[in-house]
This record gives C-alpha cells, sequence and structure tokens, in this order.
C-alpha cells in the first residue's frame, strides 16, 4: 500500500515537473520576445525623435525663406494692402 501511495506521489511529482518544464521555457521564450519589443519601440522613438528634429528644422528654414521674402517686398513696394 505504501509502495503505490509513493508511486502515485512520484507520478504526480514527475508530471508536475514537467509541466514546470514547460513553463520555464515557454517564459523563456516571452521574456526573449518582450526583449525584442523593447529594442523595436526604442528604435521607433528614436526614429521618431529625427524625424522631429527634421520637421523642425524644415518649419525653421520656411520661417526664415517667409522672412526674406516679406523683407524683399517691402524693399520692392510689392506689398498687398
Amino acid at each position: 500500500m505504501t509502495d503505490t501511495i509513493e508511486g502515485l506521489v512520484l507520478e504526480n511529482l514527475r508530471a508536475i515537473r514537467g509541466t514546470q518544464d514547460k513553463h520555464t521555457e515557454r517564459f523563456a521564450r516571452i521574456e526573449s520576445r518582450m526583449g525584442n519589443l523593447e529594442l523595436t519601440v526604442a528604435g521607433m522613438r528614436r526614429d521618431l525623435a529625427h524625424m522631429y528634429g527634421e520637421i523642425v528644422e524644415q518649419h525653421t528654414h520656411t520661417d526664415q525663406l517667409v522672412a526674406r521674402i516679406e523683407r524683399i517686398e517691402r524693399r520692392l513696394e510689392l506689398q498687398d494692402g
């Protein structure tokens, strides 16, 4: 009787260990995928920051051109109104 109970306990413990091993492998894969996602998000943030910098640069350049055109129009007395 004791051998049967020990056998059942060992069988259950082996099943639990097998399930735990599967979970450990799955968590490792999830952690790896999560790390990849973090790298992707960091890259996207870097790209967005770079694009924002370029947009600000373009706006600054446009503002400078508008100021030059307005100055030229004033000097040539070509302004409307």
